[in-house]
């Protein structure tokens, strides 16, 4: 393939050995830099695919372990591979998968988003990738959201929101919604340690409880002309 004599340049040793070298490589280090270097290493995190298991993620943990007896970051992430619906491997020349920019213009690119980030991508497996799953998505979540969003913002039903009257409500319904305060903390607890993969689900289940139980069942009630409730928990 190609004509001519190929020549390796001598000062690149191996292409995974200078990916490996990146912590230190970016700050000259140490010929330079070392307080900056010291100031940000190990890395808090990294991000990668699974398939930088043997490549990436192995030489910076070679590297680092020789040379400070340490791992180069204190957690990693691993997303696992999208695949083609029928399994295999995404291919150009096969058009075995829609146009990303296609899809977006269709569905959003927030369902796009939702669809991959509350798939088995984020426990680094693998994922059969069906334009329907976006579809639904939007149909399932975006969409009864956005409705409950309508209803509470609708101009012939105010809400006033009251903050002294937020825990005396003396209907169960309001006094559920304030599981939102869980819910936050639990997001930021699972953010904080990095397990993203669980947040996600929770956060999935919430709008659904809120738009077909709370919404449904409170519908009647909150199209009275006023009513005081922790409103500011749906957005």
């Amino acid at each position: 393939m190609g004509k001519g004599q190929l020549r390796r340049v001598s000062e690149v040793f191996d292409c995974w050995f200078e990916s490996g070298s990146m912590p230190y490589a970016q700050q000259h280090y140490p010929f330079e830099n070392c307080k900056e270097f010291e100031n940000g290493f190990p890395a808090d995190f990294i991000a990668e695919g699974i398939d930088q298991t043997r490549g990436w993620f192995y030489t910076l943990l070679v590297l680092s372990t020789a040379l400070f007896g340490k791992p180069p970051f204190k957690n990693l992430i691993a997303n696992g591979l999208v695949l083609a619906s029928n399994g295999q491997k995404m291919s150009k020349r096969k058009k075995s998968y829609p146009d990303p920019m296609e899809t977006v213009h269709k569905y959003g690119a927030d369902a796009l988003r939702l669809y991959l980030i509350n798939s088995p991508v984020v426990r680094a497996a693998s994922l059969k990738f069906k334009e329907e799953g976006v579809r639904d998505i939007l149909k399932d979540v975006f969409l009864h959201w956005f409705n409950a969003y309508r209803l509470a913002k609708e101009e012939n039903s105010p809400f006033l929101y009251n903050q002294s009257k937020m825990d005396v409500s003396e209907n169960y319904m309001d006094r559920w919604i304030t599981f939102t305060q869980s819910l936050i903390k639990f997001v930021k607890g699972e953010m904080a340690a990095y397990r993203l993969y669980t947040v996600v689900p929770r956060l999935v289940k919430f709008v659904d409880q809120l738009t077909n139980w709370y919404v449904r069942m409170s519908r009647r009630r909150l199209k009275t002309p006023v009513v005081v409730i922790c409103i500011g928990a749906w957005f």
